[in-house]
C-alpha cells in the first residue's frame, strides 16, 4: 500500500530545468546567478521596496532577524508558545530568553489580548521586551492589525515568522510583510521547497545586506580572509535556489491545490460530531498548508491519538499538533501569559496529510479510515 505522508515536496519540470542549468553552468556552490534571481524574485511578491537574502533554513532566518533588531544576551522576546521549536531556539542562539503567549481559538495564533497584557505588565515592571516573534500558525497569518498597533504603541518591534504561511495573507497584504523583518522557510515539508532553505525580508536593504555579510562568515572584503565581526555559514546554494525559483512559479497554484484539500475535508467532516477545524479568520487567507482538526473524543467516539495510530496502520501519516513551547522541558522555566488554549489544541488537535499532490482518491482513503475510528474504538 503507498504511503501518504503529511506534506510531500511537489515538483514539476521547470525546478528539474532550472536545477540542470546551475548544474551545467557549474555554478555548484557557494551562491551564484540562481540566489540572487531567487532574492529579486522573492522580494517582488511581497511588493515594491522588499529585499531578501537567501539563506540555508528559516531557523538561520530568525537567528539574523534577532540580530538584526539588536536581541541579546540578557533580553527578553515574546515569542507564540503554539509552534514549532525552531522559533523559541532562535531566540536562545542569541543569549536571550522567549516570554511565551498563548493563542487565541478564532485562529490558533497569538492572542493579542494577551500581548498586550504582557507588554503592559513588562511596562509596569520597567523592563520592556526587545522584540515580539509572532508566529504565523499552519499557513494563517496572525492578526497583524492589532499585533502591529500593540507593538507600536510599546515601541516593541515585530519579528514575524512566516516559515509556514507563504502564500497566504492578512487585510489584503502578504504574509511576511508585517514586520521589521521576517523569516520563510523551504524544508522540505512547506508549501514550496528548496530541499532546505529560507529567507529573511525586509523593508531595510541595509539590514538585508547586514544579514549577507553574516551569513558568508562576516568576510570582509579582502584579498584574503578578513573578519572583525562572527559569521556564520547560512548563504543558501545555487542549486538549491535553481529549485525555489521554479517553484515560486507555481506557488499560486500550490496554495490553490492545498485550500482544494482543505475544502474536501471539511465537506466530508464537517458535520461529524465532536470534529472541528483551525477556522480561517476573517481577516485574512490562509495558503492551507496543513489542514488541522480538533477531535472531542467523547462526541466523536474516538480520541485524537485513535484516529492518528488507525491512520499509521493504514500506511497513512498524521501528526499532533504542535506542543506549546512552555509545556516543553527545555524551556519549563520560561514565562508564560495564558496556556491553556494551546494546551488544549495539542491535546485534541490532528494535523491531516494535505500536500498539493494529494489526489482526491488518497484523500478519500484518509476519509475512510478516519470515519471508522469510532467502530474501531468500541
Amino acid at each position: 500500500m503507498k504511503r501518504i505522508y503529511l506534506s510531500p515536496p511537489h515538483m514539476g519540470l521547470q525546478e528539474r530545468t532550472l536545477l540542470l542549468d546551475a548544474f551545467d553552468s557549474n555554478w555548484i556552490a557557494p551562491l551564484g546567478p540562481h540566489v540572487e534571481a531567487f532574492e529579486r524574485e522573492f522580494a517582488a511578491r511581497l511588493g515594491p521596496g522588499f529585499y531578501a537574502a537567501a539563506l540555508s533554513s528559516g531557523t538561520a532566518a530568525l537567528h539574523l532577524g534577532l540580530k538584526l533588531l539588536g536581541v541579546g544576551p540578557g533580553d527578553e522576546v515574546i515569542v507564540s508558545t503554539l509552534t514549532f521549536s525552531a522559533t523559541a531556539n532562535a531566540v536562545s542562539y542569541v543569549g536571550a530568553k522567549p516570554v511565551f503567549v498563548d493563542s487565541n481559538r478564532e485562529s490558533w495564533n497569538m492572542d493579542p489580548g494577551l500581548l498586550e497584557e504582557e507588554l503592559a505588565a513588562c511596562h509596569a515592571r520597567g523592563r520592556m521586551p526587545k522584540a515580539v516573534l509572532a508566529v504565523d500558525l499552519y499557513g494563517q497569518c496572525a492578526d497583524y492589525e492589532r499585533i502591529n498597533e500593540i507593538c507600536g504603541r510599546y515601541g516593541v518591534p515585530l519579528l514575524e515568522d512566516a516559515a509556514e504561511a507563504l502564500g497566504a495573507s492578512c487585510q489584503g497584504r502578504p504574509a511576511g510583510s508585517f514586520g521589521a523583518c521576517a523569516a520563510f522557510s523551504f524544508n522540505g515539508n512547506k508549501i514550496i521547497t528548496t530541499s532546505g532553505g529560507g529567507m529573511l525580508v525586509s523593508r531595510r536593504r541595509d539590514w538585508i545586506e547586514k544579514a549577507r555579510y553574516w551569513a558568508t562568515q562576516a568576510r570582509e572584503p579582502a584579498p584574503h580572509y578578513q573578519h572583525t565581526e562572527i559569521g556564520y555559514n547560512y548563504r543558501l546554494s545555487n542549486l538549491l535556489a535553481a529549485v525555489g525559483r521554479g517553484q515560486l512559479q507555481v506557488l499560486d497554484a500550490r496554495v490553490e491545490a492545498r485550500r482544494a484539500v482543505n475544502r474536501r475535508y471539511r465537506e466530508a467532516l464537517g458535520d461529524l460530531p465532536g470534529i472541528g477545524f483551525l477556522p480561517e479568520a476573517d481577516y485574512g487567507r490562509a495558503n492551507c498548508w496543513l489542514t488541522c482538526i480538533t477531535v472531542d473524543a467523547e462526541q466523536f467516539g474516538g480520541s485524537r491519538e485513535q484516529i492518528r495510530l488507525a491512520l499509521e496502520a493504514e500506511q497513512i501519516e498524521a501528526r499532533p499538533v504542535w506542543k506549546p513551547m512552555h509545556r516543553q522541558p527545555v524551556f519549563a522555566a520560561c514565562r508564560v501569559r495564558g496556556g491553556a488554549v494551546s494546551e488544549a489544541l495539542f491535546a485534541d488537535g490532528l494535523c491531516l496529510p494535505s500536500g498539493s499532490s494529494l489526489t482526491p482518491e488518497e484523500q478519500a482513503r484518509v476519509v475512510n479510515v478516519l470515519l471508522s475510528v469510532p467502530a474501531r474504538a468500541k
